[in-house]
């Protein structure tokens, strides 16, 4: 078990939902996939890169509401500089979509 983090840390978290405007596969790469996603007013367009692409093909998650966190530091992968982290469980990664009747909740925080 990884350490306990403060209620303080936790705060710290900006957790959305982003909707998925495209995907591709990141050349040289077998598992990941390269995200544009709408994250909202606040966060606007950006680039992610995923580890899915085993389970999930690009033309099956383009379109889809995904949890997304939004702050984490950028990181450059293969070349791709990613700004945030699609959250994704278990084993297969099950994304973790979200069901919503219109895209103005795109960018809503996940409490």
């Amino acid at each position: 078990m990884k350490n306990s983090i403060t209620y303080d840390d936790f705060l710290k978290l900006d957790i959305v939902t982003a909707k998925v405007l495209t995907a591709e596969v990141v050349k040289g790469a077998d598992r990941l996939l390269k995200l544009t996603v709408d994250a909202g007013e606040e966060y606007g367009e950006r680039t992610i890169v995923s580890g899915i692409r085993e389970w999930y093909p690009p033309e099956e998650i383009a379109g889809r509401t995904v949890i997304y966190l939004a702050n984490l530091e950028p990181r450059v992968i293969r070349g791709v500089e990613s700004q945030g982290m699609l959250l994704a469980a278990g084993d297969p990664p099950a994304l973790l979509t979200v069901e919503q009747s219109s895209d103005e909740a795109i960018g809503s925080k996940v409490r």
